[in-house]
């Protein structure tokens, strides 16, 4: 089992209210979304950076027992071209629970983005054999956002 922590502070969205259709219909995995109140993302898991997109609007990160995880900040954000955007880690780093990983500018987002929703996408989930969601609708940095089963 792994818990994976929320990597942002704010409102729980479940992934099929989405606007957007790559998360909605899961092209990318399952998992949840979380409409941020404070623009920074935290790592979910102790593990590594799989790897950090050139317009730090995106990390992936993978755990000891393989999940791979990506977060996604803002719908569209990739259009913005990293302004606003500022990465404390790369591929290759290791990162504990809780490591500050990228900071945003949530009101750039909010003006220039689709969306300020941001997923958190288990990218393999062809290997989870299960998966629970919170029920809460408020999210903080510690709080478990989802617990898988490999």
């Amino acid at each position: 089992k792994a818990s994976v922590r929320s990597p942002l502070v704010g409102k729980v969205v479940k992934l099929s209210d989405v606007p957007d259709e790559t998360f909605a219909g899961k092209v990318l995995g399952d998992g949840i979304a979380v409409d941020p109140s404070e623009g920074v993302v935290y790592a979910p898991f102790d593990g590594e950076v799989a790897q950090t997109f050139r317009t730090n609007h995106a990390v992936g990160l993978i755990n000891k027992e393989g999940l791979e995880v990506l977060v996604h900040v803002g719908l569209d954000t990739v259009k913005m071209n990293g302004v606003g955007f500022k990465a404390f880690v790369k591929g290759g780093d290791h990162v504990k629970a809780g490591d500050k990983l990228i900071e945003f500018d949530l009101n750039a987002v909010r003006k220039n983005a689709k969306s300020t929703i941001s997923p958190v996408v288990i990218t393999n989930f062809d290997q989870v054999k299960k998966l629970t969601l919170t029920t809460s609708t408020q999210v903080k940095k510690s709080d478990e956002l989802f617990r898988v089963e490999m």
